[in-house]
């Protein structure tokens, strides 16, 4: 099995707790995580892609029908404020892994090993997987492809300088955050102590820093990702053109199965043949 690099450290975190609202009747007994596309479940086709690309140390971060989460040689932590929290409090479930290099995976997406290996092959303390083609991607999905889309901006050294806003600014989307991420070396600890710093100070003020508008404990992962970046953080941009697909709800599933079945998938992600 390819170590990519020599990186034979590398660990991955992925989130899973969620219930998947807008999948039901498909969530109705499992999670996000565990409703299957093509044959294989989200989190069963990531682990593979994962393992095939040198990765087994895998974290799985459940909550909702923790039961039905039963991978081989994986290890799981619980968040048992699911129905309550967001993906920032998830994550931190498994603080205690965040160590060396580490992936954090949202659990409601697949993607090419490509898109992977890029991700692998930074040397940054802070790496973000972007899509630049995602305008096609999102015309796919809805009739306007601003409804869906948030802001991503980007410097000159291609590092990210605002992500996650509302925008009615095609301008102010350069490309579509995917949900995969890395941290290493110094990034790691600092991010650790972010976390506990805006926690805390949430706990004192009352107000949440990284989001106003919302309980910290609801704080999205790219509250979390501008928070770092206000705080001074370079967080690199790893560009992708397409290679990936989010599951989000009822229509994304009924899409993408229309699409395999008219053999038009490939134009967004080469599935491997695992069936």
């Amino acid at each position: 099995m390819t170590n990519y690099f020599g990186k034979n450290n590398l660990k991955v975190i992925i989130l899973a707790a969620g219930e998947g609202k807008r999948l039901r009747p498909l969530t109705n007994d499992r999670p996000k995580a565990m409703v299957k596309l093509f044959g294989m479940s989200l989190l069963e086709r990531q682990i593979n892609t994962f393992r095939e690309c040198g990765i087994n140390d895998i974290i799985v971060v459940t909550g909702y029908k923790d039961e039905t989460i039963d991978s081989t040689n994986i290890k799981k932590y619980k968040n048992f404020d699911y129905a309550s929290t967001n993906m920032v409090e998830t994550l931190f479930c498994a603080e205690n892994e965040m160590d060396e290099q580490t992936i954090i995976s949202y659990g409601d997406i697949i993607f090419e090993k490509k898109v992977l290996t890029s991700l692998i092959n930074s040397d940054e303390d802070y790496s973000v997987v972007i899509d630049k083609n995602w305008r096609k991607y999102w015309e796919s999905r809805f009739t306007d492809p601003l409804i869906d889309a948030e802001s991503l901006i980007l410097d000159s050294m291609n590092n990210i300088i605002e992500i996650g806003q509302t925008t009615k600014n095609i301008d102010d989307i350069q490309g579509q955050y995917i949900g995969l991420m890395k941290f290493q070396g110094s990034g790691l600890k600092f991010l650790r102590n972010f976390y506990k710093k805006t926690k805390e100070e949430s706990k004192k003020t009352g107000e949440n820093p990284l989001n106003p508008n919302i309980d910290f404990k609801k704080s999205y992962m790219t509250d979390f990702i501008q928070g770092l970046i206000n705080a001074g953080c370079k967080i690199k941009a790893i560009s992708i053109n397409n290679g990936w697909l989010e599951l989000d709800n009822n229509d994304d599933y009924r899409i993408y199965n229309k699409m395999h079945e008219d053999g038009k998938l490939s134009e967004f992600i080469e599935l491997e043949n695992r069936n």
